[in-house]
């Protein structure tokens, strides 16, 4: 996966950033299928005495990325000589993501005790505010360091090697998704919140480590 020679540091903090990459993907890319399921399901779809179709729930990702992507870049900046390092990101994105989960795991609890119960759209919502809050802590930056830590002559097949951790999050992802029917919402829940906020601590554990693997990348 990591073809080149000589750069032994380098690799290393890429195959930790790929692994956690992968975590995230997987959790995240719950958002077009049980999410979704949840949302045309088992979801009161009416807003403040609004309604609106189910599909506007697959609306709210790409909103808050369009609103939060410039709170995110302008927050980098200004923390300047403060701002957090990759692997810090990483984590920060793996607890943001975790958390989506905790938010969903009382509407799971409601629904495994009645099939036929309505959630409030709320908990999705967040839900989708939380992983966005994850995304652009995660994507952005793992592309911009894999940018950084492959060698010039390689960054276009690195790249491809990075976006094969977003496949892997997908396979994932989908294996998770087949468990909606069989297993307990408010189980499934809770194990990816507890998967992803343990991710989240060993990624947080693994910062200095990591960062002297990346030597002068930031």
């Amino acid at each position: 996966v990591l073809p080149y020679h000589g750069q032994t540091p380098l690799e290393l903090a890429i195959l930790v950033l790929f692994v956690f990459s992968t975590l995230f993907w997987a959790g995240y890319e719950q958002a077009g299928s049980t999410l979704a399921l949840i949302g045309d399901r088992n979801t009161r779809l009416e807003l403040l005495g609004i309604g609106f179709p189910s599909s506007w729930l697959q609306s709210l990702q790409p909103i808050f990325v369009v609103l939060l992507a410039p709170v995110f870049a302008w927050l980098w900046l200004r923390l300047g000589p403060r701002e957090p390092s990759v692997p810090t990101k990483f984590g920060l994105g793996l607890v943001f993501m975790g958390l989506a989960f905790v938010v969903m795991m009382p509407a799971g609890a409601a629904l495994d005790a009645d099939t036929a119960f309505k959630i409030s759209p709320w908990p999705l919502i967040f839900w989708n505010l939380f992983s966005e809050f994850a995304e652009l802590s995660i994507s952005p930056v793992g592309l911009s360091a894999i940018t950084k830590l492959s060698p010039a002559r390689l960054v276009g097949l690195m790249m491809g090697v990075w976006f094969v951790s977003l496949a892997f999050g997908n396979k994932l992802a989908g294996s998770l998704a087949a468990y909606v029917e069989t297993m307990p919402l408010y189980t499934m829940f809770s194990s990816i919140a507890g998967v992803l906020l343990g991710a989240a601590v060993i990624m947080l554990l693994l910062v200095r480590p990591v960062r002297r693997l990346m030597g002068d990348v930031k």
